[in-house]
């Protein structure tokens, strides 16, 4: 069962009503018009707000062939790339059982290419990893608790009632906990070996959020892999999506809810996201930027159900993947005598079982669900779940414990259950037409997709369960029609090979000749060796050779960056950008007066307060092993225990020690709000203005040049200097070959639109010129002077990265020979450079 999808729905444990926090459910009443919460998780997308209608206007102005006929069914994919490189692959995961067991036949699959393969997900998870020969990782959370608050509230969006129990900040507090659980999964020593390891690789489900931003901090690829659909199609609308009735455009609809519930996680977890961002030295990503990041970025995607199924949309690129079911090996079960005796008591049963759901009145349920087997005159074979589902004797009824559903479907005539995707796929596998009774997240979806493939009837909501519609749609899967449906889809699927199409795909999508070292290219390039003008890309164990030979020094060496991630903050036009930037100023400037006036009354209250030494309480389980700059510990002069009557007012220097403490808080305030305005007026409002203008030829068509990306001193002056000299030039030549160009190609009404172009690059191309000419060099001093201050996180990995190299080369040393090459290879590249 997936995230959204694998909950005990516990009513019985309500908190007291609290005030609510101070907590904004949504950026502005647009985006709270776009879409609402439900009870059961999913989201009601209104396709007439303004949100959802800007985002129509995006999708009506790419062309639409109407006439393209659905996709046909595309077997696994049939080509086989190449990776002779070993990985360190972390793979982060959130969420249920359910959710770990795909990637654990995942993570054996790629353990036989021999990459080195650790799985990040919840503590609870450990054994179940470990017994799969797979390396685990801690991240902490609580999977249940989290599951039980996402369903309620998907990617955090809290509802009204979730807001007066104070919720939101304890599971914020948690997820924030899991985004540094996975970055310490990253670069840090195994737990129980203290092998040291540094992720070349990172493959993730899309709940753990971390994934994108651990991979721009290392450098590395990142892979996204789910069980359903993530990226924004046409085909068919977000998982978590009902959509009201509207005139737009049914296939565009599909489209903007992505967008929405995009949006709307965002605002439930973009303060966390950049909070954990700034600990591990990255900027903030704006709240423009932030949601459908992975799709900005082109990330790649593998989505783990069957083409059969769901055929991948016609809409997605090729960098995303539709490759099949992640099956794990069968495991042994011998059936008790009694289960035997009744399958061969009588003609297969109907399976019915609703797994790990709880309800809040299964003898409810069980009376409903025997009266429709008796109604429908079959045999049933009902799991008791933790629901503890089990009704009155009856011969023809069959009430049973945990069984393997690999070996039980085999012996069904069909299948009713709640929805979830490994249950889905299990019965489809055997070829057993389906029944979705769905309670919530993406289980309506995959009971709608059954419908539309013919293999069982339209899913059942439990909110309106009763025996008359469970009657009926037992009897629609005894239909020979739903029977030779899901046999269909059964002979498809037994030819897919899920765990490897989506092996290939991982590697397929590897920047495979960036990531290999120049001295031993069947290893992983680590660093980046320069010395003038000569670079050379080389693995922690030719590094570790040079450097025994002093051939190079630690000093030429820095992090090399296989796959690097540059998330900008785009600019659409000057007015727009500057008032983003002068609001994101202001905003900064708002909360460091806040801080002027809160953090020295918080010094003065905590001086008032002796403190006493709690080593559980400085120090506790989750910071062990952290990195310095994550988790601070309490300086040693406050753990001084003062008498009564120097804790009971500032008295002598304790009361000295308060006043400093206060008058340096206050200092600090100023200091970021005078920091963050010269920042905002000398830097960020130029730099939104000159980027504006360089933006708007966008709207003819015309795309801006490409000067690279900003990181430095010396970049921005490059960009500076490029955008002045060409700014300056196609902004007077144009007024004159706008109207020639365009007169050659449709004559007079050619001729006017090329002058209303020239016209409009004549206005925003020497602006920005000008203005670029001082923003952008300034906009590169800045991060030359940030980049100096953010350095923990970038030292944590260089540390990292040389106690691996030095672990490698002990356990595996190398050859007298191999060295030799390995040294005769750098003088002769480093001698044909010069």
């Amino acid at each position: 069962m997936g995230l959204l999808s694998n909950l005990e729905a516990d009513e019985g444990k309500e908190t007291e009503s609290t005030a609510p926090p101070p907590y904004s459910l949504v950026g502005n009443n647009e985006l709270a018009e776009s879409g609402t919460v439900q009870e059961n998780g999913r989201i009601n997308i209104n396709l007439d707000s303004k949100v959802a209608r800007t985002l129509a206007k995006i999708i009506d102005l790419q062309q639409e062939d109407i006439h393209n006929p659905p996709p046909d069914y595309i077997d696994n994919l049939q080509h086989f790339t190449t990776c002779d490189l070993k990985l360190n692959i972390v793979i982060q995961i959130v969420g249920s059982r359910g959710d770990v067991q795909p990637f654990i036949a995942l993570g054996n699959a790629l353990q036989k290419h021999g990459h080195r393969v650790r799985i990040a997900t919840h503590d609870v998870f450990a054994n179940f990893v470990r017994d799969a020969r797979l390396e685990f990782y801690p991240i902490g959370g609580d999977p249940a608790e989290l599951m039980a608050y996402m369903v309620k509230n998907p990617g955090l969006i809290p509802q009204m009632k979730t807001l007066r129990e104070g919720e939101v900040q304890r599971k914020q507090a948690m997820v924030a906990k899991m985004l540094d659980g996975c970055w310490r999964s990253c670069i840090q020593d195994d737990p129980l070996t203290q092998e040291p390891f540094v992720a070349d690789a990172i493959i993730a489900n899309p709940p753990s959020f971390a994934h994108v931003h651990c991979a721009q901090a290392l450098g590395i690829p990142v892979h996204l892999m789910f069980t359903m659909p993530w990226s924004s199609t046409k085909a068919f609308p977000h998982p978590l999506a009902n959509m009201n009735s509207s005139s737009m455009n049914p296939r565009t609809a599909n489209w903007v809810t992505y967008g929405v519930v995009e949006w709307l996680t965002w605002q439930g977890l973009g303060d966390v996201i950049n909070q954990w961002r700034i600990s591990i030295d990255l900027e903030p990503i704006a709240a423009t930027v932030g949601p459908s990041l992975p799709e900005a970025l082109q990330i790649p995607h593998t989505y783990c159900w069957s083409p059969a199924l769901v055929p991948k949309p016609t809409d997605w690129p090729a960098h995303i993947d539709v490759c099949g079911f992640f099956f794990r090996d069968p495991p042994s079960y011998s059936p008790p005598s009694e289960l035997s005796e009744f399958l061969q008591a009588g003609p297969p049963p109907v399976y019915i079982g609703f797994g790990s759901i709880v309800v809040e009145n299964p003898q409810k349920l069980i009376d409903t669900v025997v009266i429709a087997v008796v109604r429908s005159r079959v045999r049933a074979i009902i799991s008791k779940g933790w629901s503890g589902l089990v009704g009155a004797p009856n011969p023809n009824i069959y009430y049973i414990d945990d069984c393997p559903h690999e070996w039980l479907f085999q012996h069904v005539a069909a299948v009713v259950h709640h929805g979830g995707a490994g249950t889905t796929a299990c019965g489809l596998r055997n070829g057993k037409p389906t029944a979705i009774v769905p309670f919530f997240g993406d289980q309506p979806f995959w009971g709608n997709m059954i419908f539309r493939a013919g293999a069982g009837p339209s899913p059942i909501p439990y909110a309106s369960l009763n025996f008359q519609r469970l009657t009926a749609a037992i009897q629609f899967c005894l239909t020979p029609e739903a029977r030779e449906a899901a046999h269909r889809i059964s002979l498809k699927m037994k030819n897919e090979a899920g765990v490897d199409a989506a092996v290939e795909s991982f590697h397929r999508n590897l920047p495979i000749d960036r990531m290999r070292c120049d001295l031993i290219p069947n290893q992983v390039a680590s660093w980046k060796y320069k010395k003038s003008a000569f670079s050379l890309s080389l693995s922690k164990k030719a590094a570790q050779i040079l450097i025994e030979n002093h051939k190079i020094t630690k000093g030429h060496l820095e992090l090399h960056h296989a796959n690097p991630i540059v998330i900008e903050n785009r600019r659409w036009d000057p007015i727009s950008g500057m008032i983003s930037a002068a609001t994101t100023t202001g905003s900064i400037m708002l909360h460091s007066t806040a801080d002027m006036v809160y953090n020295p009354y918080k010094e003065f209250k905590d001086g008032r307060t002796p403190r006493l030494p709690n080593k559980d309480l400085d120090a506790g389980p989750s910071t062990r092993n952290a990195p310095s700059h994550v988790y601070s510990t309490t300086p040693a002069k406050d753990m001084d225990i003062s008498s009564p009557s120097e804790s009971s007012g500032l008295q002598g220097k304790n009361g000295l020690l308060v006043a400093g403490s206060m008058l340096g808080a206050t200092m600090k305030g100023f200091g970021k709000f005078t920091g963050s305005y010269f920042k905002g007026v000398v830097v960020d409002i130029p730099h939104a203005a000159a980027e504006g203008f360089r933006q708007v030829p966008r709207i003819y068509g015309e795309t801006p040049k490409d000067y690279g990306t900003i990181q430095d001193w010396k970049s921005g002056a490059i960009f500076g200097g490029k955008n002045f000299v060409d700014g300056m030039t196609d902004g007077f030549t144009g007024i004159i070959t706008q109207p020639m160009n365009g007169a050659k190609e449709e004559g007079a009404l050619g001729a006017v639109k090329g002058f209303a172009k020239g016209t409009i690059g004549l206005a925003t191309k020497v602006p920005s010129a000008g203005i670029g000419l001082v923003a952008y060099p300034f906009q590169g001093i800045t991060k030359s002077i940030e980049a100096a201050f953010r350095s923990n996180t970038r030292k944590a990995i260089v540390n990292a990265q040389l106690k691996s190299g030095c672990y490698e080369a002990e356990r595996l040393p190398m050859s007298a020979e191999r060295r030799d090459e390995v040294l005769q290879s750098f003088s002769f590249l480093s001698t044909s450079h010069t």
